[in-house]
């Protein structure tokens, strides 16, 4: 087993792998390290920029298609040996450099997850960092889980903790949530944080939707997930007592002889009670259904097309 496995999750990076390799290179000079490409469905030269740099310590897995950053990471998570796992974007805007210093502090504060926090980020303001500045703020509050920088994909983990945390969807973001729903203890340090140089982006404001859908997710599992009835049961009760209200307004109206049939507040009611309980209950029930099938039957949420390494290349 390595000391430290370094994931990458890339998508059309080609110009960026090279210098990224040498970055790592230089960084982790007299480390035990091992790097693990994941090619996320790639449709530039990326696999092959990287099966020119394969060798003892550098592996590619190769995704069969484009599943999304969260489940290419448990690719690389499942495909690593190291003790301790660390996360890296593959774009040369996260710095290598930090993984030494990150590494210590684990190891040396008996951290769980060491998470980077970009102090001096260098992204555009309106597109990203507002909307990223949001987003925080909402995780955190929400989730109760206090750190700067969500978005930071620069992360080391404890194998174990990297190994359970059930990446599904979008939930990348969601990474200190889910390892402190397993009790981890985390930490925060600034990290540098570069420009993009070749290439551009892979996400825009259209994923604010999805977060904000996972963030309904996150709550629902870090709030309830072994006490349902506690959500549930709230709405229920707080459902059936405007009902009953409702229903005693309408039929003082009916008894004083009105006519109460297709009234607006009767049909609006109706609509937005039953419609909202019905879409919120079945998108986490098909949440949860979704995770007892993979994980109770032990199945992957991706395919691996092939896996390079110095013996196959």
């Amino acid at each position: 087993m390595r000391e430290l496995s370094v994931v990458i999750t890339v998508i059309n990076e080609e110009d960026n792998i090279h210098p990224l390799i040498n970055e790592i290179r230089n960084a982790l000079a007299g480390m035990d390290y091992e790097v693990i490409f994941v090619d996320d469905g790639s449709t530039d030269a990326t696999k092959k920029r990287i099966k020119e740099i394969i060798d003892d310590r550098v592996i590619l897995v190769e995704l069969k298609k484009n599943y999304g950053q969260s489940t290419a990471m448990t690719a690389g998570i499942d495909h690593a040996t190291g003790k301790y796992i660390a996360l890296l974007d593959g774009d040369l805007q996260n710095d290598p450099a930090d993984i030494p210093f990150m590494l210590t502090l684990l190891k040396k504060e008996d951290w769980d997850v060491v998470a980077g926090n970009r102090k001096n980020r260098k992204d555009g303001m309106f597109l990203r960092k507002i909307p990223s500045k949001i987003a925080n703020y909402f995780i955190r509050r929400w989730t109760k889980v206090y750190i700067k920088d969500y978005g930071c994909t620069l992360k080391i983990f404890k194998r174990e903790i990297a190994e359970d945390l059930g990446l599904y969807g979008e939930l990348h973001r969601f990474i200190p949530v889910l390892a402190a729903m397993q009790g981890a203890r985390i930490t925060q340090v600034d990290v540098k944080h570069h420009a993009r140089k070749f290439g551009k982006s892979k996400y825009g404001l259209g994923r604010t939707f999805r977060v904000m859908s996972d963030l309904v997710t996150m709550i629902f599992f870090r709030r309830y997930i072994q006490k349902p009835m506690h959500l549930f049961g709230t709405m229920g009760f707080i459902s059936l007592f405007f009902g009953v209200i409702i229903n005693i307004y309408l039929l003082v109206l009916k008894i004083l002889g009105h006519d109460i049939w297709g009234k607006p507040l009767l049909i609006l009611g109706l609509i937005f009670l039953l419609g909202g309980i019905q879409l919120i209950t079945i998108g986490i029930i098909a949440e949860i259904s979704v995770r007892t099938y993979f994980e109770s039957s032990n199945k992957k949420t991706y395919q691996v097309r092939k896996v390079y390494d110095a013996t196959t290349v």
